[in-house]
């Protein structure tokens, strides 16, 4: 483990999940975590509702294409918004690989990793108090 120059013996010991969350922004620009929380469940729920129509309600045809195509198209959107935000640091490179990589299977990953996440600053924030 490298030890920053000047670095006090405390602040060693206390490295870990607090340094990765203490370092992300809550928001840049339009990009903020609550807003790409909010949306990922809201994809979560289109979601649920295709897998409803697809397999229960035997696939109402104007509906499940509507539903099938808001699903792939809020993956494309949440993908590319949620790599920009690991980017910028707002939110961690393991939510955007949920996001983007088990999302177009099942965005319930994504969103589960979000209150992952904001239970994870929750506690960083009481913390650091």
């Amino acid at each position: 483990m490298a030890v920053r120059v000047g670095a006090s013996v405390a602040s060693v010991g206390n490295r870990g999940a607090t340094d990765v969350s203490m370092r992300l922004r809550p928001a840049a620009g339009p990009l903020s975590f609550t807003r790409l929380k909010w949306t990922s469940f809201a994809h979560s729920c289109i979601y649920s509702a295709l897998l409803l129509c697809a397999f229960a309600l035997g696939k109402p045809e104007p509906l499940t294409f509507v539903l099938g195509l808001s699903h792939g198209l809020l993956w494309i959107l949440m993908s590319l918004a949620c790599i920009t935000a690991a980017r910028l640091r707002v939110v961690s490179l393991k939510l955007a690989v949920a996001v983007a990589v088990l999302g177009g299977i099942g965005p319930f990953f994504g969103s589960a990793q979000f209150i992952r996440e904001q239970r994870q600053r929750g506690l960083d924030t009481r913390a650091a108090q």
